[in-house]
């Protein structure tokens, strides 16, 4: 979770079945609390919606293993370190189960970002994007 601590940039893809793809960008900050926790909040600017903000909080549970909370998540966040990576999983509202992948790359300073929405056990939405650190 260190890659995130700072102030980072998120621009992606979303494909959505039946839709056009839609382009977006967030802009986030990243601090560890005194607690232990982390906790990431981002201004997300999507295509032909107005601005807002996700809020992150996610503590360490056991070695690699992390659970918290998301701001458009309807239940909890879990995430699982699974070698260099990042596997998140939640569930949206409408029955949409997340699954999301972050890759930092060599060096730390961006990491791919890859997102699968399923509903039912369907694909109805992906997400293909990059993360990188700013300022």
């Amino acid at each position: 979770m260190l890659f995130f601590q700072g102030r980072t940039e998120s621009v992606s893809t979303v494909r959505v079945l039946t839709k056009k793809p839609v382009r977006t960008r967030s802009l986030g900050r990243g601090t560890m609390r005194p607690d232990g926790a982390f906790e990431l909040v981002q201004r997300v600017e999507e295509d032909g919606k107005p601005t807002r903000i996700r809020r992150w909080l996610i503590r360490r549970v056991a070695a690699g293993r992390f659970t918290g909370t998301m701001s458009e998540a309807t239940g909890p966040v879990t995430v699982d370190q699974v070698g260099q990576g990042y596997r998140f999983r939640f569930k949206m509202k409408g029955n949409l189960a997340v699954e999301q992948w972050l890759t930092p790359h060599a060096g730390g300073k961006s990491a791919t970002n890859k997102v699968t929405v399923r509903k039912l056990g369907i694909k109805v939405g992906s997400s293909d994007g990059t993360i990188r650190k700013i300022g």
